[in-house]
């Protein structure tokens, strides 16, 4: 029978937890430190002590509590995964998965754990390993919403909108007012185009939580593709209200900016974006862009990449219905002059969402295509004209390639490169004898080649003539055509025929 010191005790320690059940934190926190006053070793008083701090944002003091928890009584998986969650806070990310691997192992039904082991494999990149802790959650609890939503997460950050946006829509079924799940079904609709959607889907996160700066960024971005780009500045102005040092909703800003005709105001933008950690090799050449500090030789690939992930939903259609692209019927029609009718070996450099292949298949007994972006990759696959796909960057793709392709075809792909003199030698070296080169760039004035404004190169051409003379082919044709129309303004283009004698 207990003493009545004992029973006095278990009694307050019973208040303090309907009290924190309660959601009184300040009152149960002060009845677990009488509790604790009487008998220091009191293994639930120090673990849900410790949830308490990690509850009022002190994550340390967490970490300290539970892990004094843990060592009087190894045993409780709650209480591993309770220090996971901490640990996570203050960025010891390895430590928390060791704790939530501790906790999956004392208690293999413990759903909740599972979906934080997930989380934290997410974090540390091990996607595959993630995946399955998430699938492990939901076959022990198959409505669990936050599960649900990680995943959704998961997907997108996997590049796979449509799995994403199922798993966002079964969370939200399972709980409507979910603004986490909510924008990570918006994220999925911006990735497959369906922008007025995605904005809409930001809203409503926003209304439940009006702080959420990542949903307001995110917002811009959505919006900023609509071409909508007074919303879009204000969109990141409250995000970067919210969270001054937010770097990219500063660097989106700057972006939108640029979109408004506002150049001194980008330049200073991209600056505080600079000076909070954004990516310093893309504001440099966005800087550039704008006239401030050298222009690199060539558009950094992290920028390339990043630029047509995101276009990649709707590439397509902006290029053809808003920017009348008529690129891959010119190139057709110059090689259709030059090389034979079939029977090619092909390879279509950057070649996007594929839509040269259609052209190109017509006179191609096979046909390769490369490109820096997964995302566009995916679309060209869709086409079923490839035979082959490869995501690299194309002169890296080239490198040992010799001898291999009776036609290289590089359609507005050098509007990214401003030096071409490697692209020329790697694509001579993988030239069979008699093989041709057809590719377009922006036409240029004077210098060999320019940085515009809008971020791409022009060449001269002068410069394209020399190149090719240097590198040993011979110009088989040049001619000037547009090459689309933006900001109502026609933007032409060389388009060039090289042979490989």
């Amino acid at each position: 029978m207990q003493s009545t010191s004992s029973t006095a005790l278990t009694a307050l320690l019973q208040q303090a937890v309907a009290l924190h059940q309660q959601g009184r934190l300040h009152d149960a926190q002060t009845l677990y430190a009488r509790v604790l006053a009487s008998d220091p070793r009191q293994f639930d008083a120090l673990h849900l002590s410790g949830v308490i701090a990690r509850q009022l944002g002190q994550p340390f003091v967490a970490v300290d509590l539970i892990t004094r928890a843990i060592a009087i009584n190894p045993s409780p998986a709650p209480a591993h995964c309770n220090l996971g969650a901490a640990l996570q806070d203050i960025g010891r990310t390895e430590e928390a998965l060791t704790s939530y691997e501790t906790a999956v192992r004392l208690d293999p039904r413990y759903a909740l754990a599972f979906n934080n082991l997930g989380n934290t494999l997410r974090k540390l990149g091990r996607m595959d390993e993630a995946m399955r802790a998430y699938e492990r959650a939901l076959a022990l609890r198959p409505a669990y919403p936050e599960a649900l939503c990680h995943k959704a997460i998961l997907f997108n950050d996997l590049g796979r909108a449509e799995d994403a946006l199922d798993a966002a829509e079964r969370a939200l079924a399972l709980r409507e007012r979910y603004p986490e799940a909510l924008c990570a079904r918006a994220n999925a609709q911006q990735a497959l185009g369906r922008y007025a959607d995605a904005v809409d889907c930001y809203e409503r996160a926003i209304a439940i939580t009006p702080t959420n700066a990542e949903a307001w960024c995110w917002r811009g971005t959505a919006l900023a593709r609509l071409h909508e780009f007074d919303e879009a500045l204000s969109s990141y102005e409250h995000a970067i209200a919210i969270k001054p040092g937010y770097a990219s909703a500063h660097h989106f800003r700057a972006n939108t900016l640029r979109s408004l005709s506002r150049p001194e105001d980008a330049i200073v933008a991209y600056r505080s974006a600079l000076a909070l950690g954004a990516d310093a090799t893309q504001i440099a050449f966005a800087l550039a862009a704008l006239g401030v500090g050298e222009a690199p030789d060539n558009s950094p690939a992290s920028y390339v990449k990043t630029l047509f992930d995101n276009y990649a939903g709707h590439f397509d259609q902006h290029l053809t219905q808003v920017l009348d692209y008529q690129m891959p019927a010119f190139l057709a029609a110059a090689i259709g002059r030059h090389a034979p009718a079939q029977g090619l070996a092909t390879l279509d450099l950057g070649c996007g969402t594929g839509l040269c292949g259609p052209y190109l298949r017509a006179c191609s007994s096979s046909l390769t295509g490369v490109d820096l972006s997964q995302k566009m990759l995916d679309k060209a696959r869709e086409r079923g004209v490839y035979d082959e796909l490869a995501c690299a960057e194309i002169t890296d793709f080239l490198d040992g390639r010799e001898n291999a392709w009776d036609l290289v075809v590089a359609a507005d792909v050098f509007v990214y490169f401003g030096d071409l003199a490697p692209a020329f030698g790697a694509v001579h070296r993988a030239l069979r004898t008699g093989g041709h080169f057809c590719f377009s760039v922006e036409a240029g004035e004077v210098a060999d080649f320019t940085l515009t404004t809008t971020s791409r190169y022009a060449h001269s051409r002068a410069y394209l003539e020399r190149l090719a003379r240097d590198t040993g082919l011979l110009i088989a044709e040049t001619e000037k055509a547009p090459s689309r129309t933006e900001n109502g303004e026609r933007v032409d283009a060389f388009v060039m025929v090289l042979r490989r004698p």
